[in-house]
């Protein structure tokens, strides 16, 4: 494990190849699961706020749980989280026309309706964030649905820390990012 700033970042992080291939999984992420997508509070008033602005995107059913959940909800845990209807699919998601799960949420962002992209807990995936008293531990979920995305990543030769820039900057920012960079720079033996 490697220690940058309040961060605990494991070695799997930094080691693993990874870039997603929606074409294989078909965005299982965002309908695998035991519950919804980890949220903030800020998250969650964010997503309330912008909901007329990607709801033309989700379905009736959609809609209709979202009308009788809400926007964000407890889960068993105790963990604020996007509902979700099913058994295990996000209610901000839509089905696009080559039979792949996307963001709604997203969706609106790319057509620039929106400056949220969608919660950082999904822009990170497959990384997880777990925050103690004292640090976040950043780690790789290795999940089987993401086999596609594993296989993506080897044959790219893209290691996972790289094919997050984005989100990792995102939550912790450019200087922590640099520190990554250097610090995995100077470590035998690791993806570059």
């Amino acid at each position: 494990m490697i220690e940058i700033g309040k961060t605990i970042v494991s070695l799997d992080v930094l080691e693993s190849k990874f870039c997603c291939d929606l074409h294989q999984c078909k965005g299982a992420c965002c309908i695998e699961g035991d519950s919804g997508a980890p949220l903030t509070t800020e998250e969650a008033g964010i997503i309330e706020q912008l909901f007329p602005d990607f709801m033309e995107y989700l379905s009736e059913v959609n809609l209709q749980e979202i009308a009788k959940q809400g926007f964000s909800l407890i889960d068993q845990d105790g963990d604020l989280v996007t509902p979700i209807v099913g058994k295990n699919e996000c209610v901000f998601t839509f089905v696009d026309g080559q039979g792949i799960t996307l963001c709604a949420i997203e969706r609106a962002y790319f057509e620039k309706n929106t400056g949220f992209r969608k919660p950082v807990s999904c822009h990170l995936f497959p990384i997880r964030i777990t925050e103690y008293k004292r640090f976040d531990g950043v780690n790789y979920e290795k999940l089987k649905i993401c086999k596609a995305g594993r296989a993506c990543g080897k044959s790219s030769d893209l290691p996972l820390w790289k094919y997050l820039k984005e989100p990792l900057i995102r939550k912790y920012g450019e200087v922590w990012y640099r520190e990554l960079t250097l610090v995995t720079e100077n470590l035998p033996d690791l993806p570059k």
